[in-house]
């Protein structure tokens, strides 16, 4: 667990739940300034196609929404700083209006495949597109570039890389064809073989 991500999280009702069913918590000094993304947070953003996003509204109520999009749509922008563009969807806005009250999101990325998931804790900042052209450019998945609407600037605090037990391994049509693709191609050989040995 990253420093900065232990020193948001612990707070004292945290610690006095794990006082209470381990009696001991897990305390720390508090740390100043954000995690910083290293090599293997950077690669596996650049390798996701989907991550969940939380958000509070106004009342206090949790919202998550997922958030998908080609491989690699979530850009690191910066060694504390992510980035999204926001496609055209259903028009209901909710994480947009959470933010523009409350600027703290979670998103949590989660590779089936490999059994990993990361949690990042941060600042959303939401960008009008027509706005800043340059951003967008950084952003838009060129092949979605006429639905994207708005963009999302995300300040990093903290991160969290959870443990692997209880991920249940899931894969996409994309890693199964590939999978099976050395299969198929045995098998035709096999069958155009059996077809010539009959003929």
């Amino acid at each position: 667990m990253a420093q900065r991500f232990r020193d948001l999280t612990q707070t004292p009702d945290v610690q006095a739940a794990q006082a209470r069913y381990y009696r001991r918590s897990q305390q720390q000094l508090p740390v100043s300034g954000p995690d910083r993304l290293g090599p293997d947070e950077v690669d596996f953003i650049a390798s996701m196609d989907s991550f969940y996003l939380a958000s509070v509204n106004q009342d206090g109520w949790p919202y998550l929404q997922h958030r998908g999009g080609p491989k690699g749509f979530l850009k690191v922008l910066g060694p504390s700083e992510l980035g999204f563009a926001d496609l055209k969807g259903n028009r209901q806005l909710l994480t947009t209006g959470n933010v523009t009250r409350d600027d703290r999101v979670c998103l949590f990325l989660m590779s089936y495949p490999h059994q990993a998931r990361l949690k990042l804790l941060g600042h959303a900042e939401i960008v009008d597109a027509q706005q800043e052209p340059a951003l967008t450019r950084a952003l838009a998945p060129p092949e979605l570039e006429a639905s994207i609407e708005r963009l999302f600037r995300i300040r990093v605090e903290g991160f969290d890389w959870n443990c692997p037990q209880y991920i249940t391994p899931r894969f996409t049509e994309a890693e199964v064809n590939q999978a099976i693709h050395p299969l198929q191609d045995r098998i035709a050989e096999l069958e155009a073989e059996l077809a010539r040995l009959k003929g």
